[in-house]
């Protein structure tokens, strides 16, 4: 008896794999990578050192997606070449190894695919994330930093990099606030998922009766744009900046520093607070940062809103007011979110950061719900 039938199986893998060069624009990335060798090659690179990290940072990014479809097409065409011979031979030996590598190369088309799904102007960028607790009381101050926790779990599970920036305590319990910063591709495209409020549902630890609360806890999160002086202006009479000692968190989330800096930005009433850098020069010029990133946002959103006013209503979810997210932790244990309808009943898993089947989900129901964004 001779080889199973894969043929179906690997026309159908080609067929992905030739979509993705397209959706991808493969033949532009090896052009890009081209000119980006010649770049990284110049003597002067490092004149200018921000401006070669962003060059070698690209580099890197255009040359493993080259590489990745390289990869794949080589691996798909022994894969091709396997089961030519196996017919040919009319021999059952290698099918183990053509499934297993059908099965393989399905995992990673199906990733790949998932990058087509990033179709905003800045999903590849690094983000600037805010948690705030909202009502609730300690519980919902103990729920944002059940957040935190459950954002740093995620960011380590991808390999990301977290750096944290503020955090104001709780009177009690948990957090007030937090801002981070998550680096890594398409960090901001998949926390974009994540933007709005959170509601969770349990047994009080805080109530002496073990009576059910609900809390609230909300995510913004920004594309953090390490120069956005092409997309913003910020006048430095419109700003207001106070220095302080930090709130003490400690080892926990940051350190402990007398160099702590909060710029207001008069005009919006934008606040940026950031007090984990070494000295106080590098804690403002985080902070100018983050807020120009914040501005640039701002200025998008009234872009965004100025359209959907002319074109009508998009069906979108409102963040004011309206939870993204149920975490229900009793009388029974789910996840549910309320835009895509995504759920799980493994709450815990949840938590500890496996966040990636509601991101993916939610990027499908954008794309489908409202298409790209501005």
């Amino acid at each position: 008896m001779g080889v199973r039938d894969f043929s179906d199986d690997l026309r159908a893998l080609r067929r992905r794999l030739t979509e993705a060069a397209g959706y991808l624009d493969l033949d532009g990335s090896r052009q890009r990578l081209a000119q980006l060798e010649v770049d990284v090659a110049k003597p002067d690179l490092w004149e200018d050192t921000d401006a070669g990290q962003r060059v070698t940072r690209e580099y890197g990014h255009v040359k493993a997606d080259v590489d990745e479809m390289a990869g794949l097409d080589g691996r798909l065409s022994d894969a091709e070449t396997l089961y030519e011979l196996a017919v040919e031979e009319d021999d059952a030996s290698p099918e183990a190894e053509l499934s297993s590598a059908v099965d393989a190369l399905g995992r990673e088309l199906d990733r790949l695919e998932l990058r087509s799904l990033f179709s905003g102007e800045h999903d590849a960028r690094d983000a600037v994330c805010e948690i705030h607790a909202g009502e609730g009381g300690t519980d919902a101050q103990d729920w944002a930093e059940m957040l935190l926790r459950m954002y740093q779990r995620w960011a380590e599970r991808r390999g990301f990099d977290l750096e944290m920036e503020e955090v104001t305590l709780g009177q009690e319990a948990g957090i007030l606030s937090a801002t981070f910063i998550i680096k890594g591709r398409y960090a901001y495209g998949l926390l974009s998922a994540e933007r709005g409020v959170h509601r969770l549902y349990r047994i009080s630890p805080f109530d002496s009766q073990a009576r059910r609360q609900t809390s609230y806890a909300a995510l913004e999160v920004t594309p953090f744009l390490e120069d956005a002086s092409a997309e913003v202006d910020v006048d430095e009479k419109d700003l207001r900046i106070d220095t302080y000692r930090s709130s003490g968190a400690g080892g926990q989330h940051v350190n402990v520093t007398d160099s702590a800096v909060r710029i207001t930005h008069l005009p919006s009433g934008i606040v940026v607070s950031v007090q984990n850098e070494r000295s106080q020069y590098q804690n403002k010029v985080k902070a100018m940062q983050i807020l120009a990133a914040k501005l640039a946002e701002r200025q998008r959103e009234e872009r965004r809103a100025e359209l959907q006013a002319l074109s009508g209503p998009q069906g979108q979810v409102s963040r004011g007011g309206t939870f993204i997210r149920a975490y229900v932790l009793a009388p029974y244990q789910k996840v549910k979110d309320e835009r895509t309808a995504h759920e799980t009943g493994n709450v815990e898993a949840v938590l500890d950061g496996d966040l990636d089947p509601f991101m993916e989900a939610w990027l499908r129901w954008r794309r489908t719900t409202q298409g790209a964004p501005a």
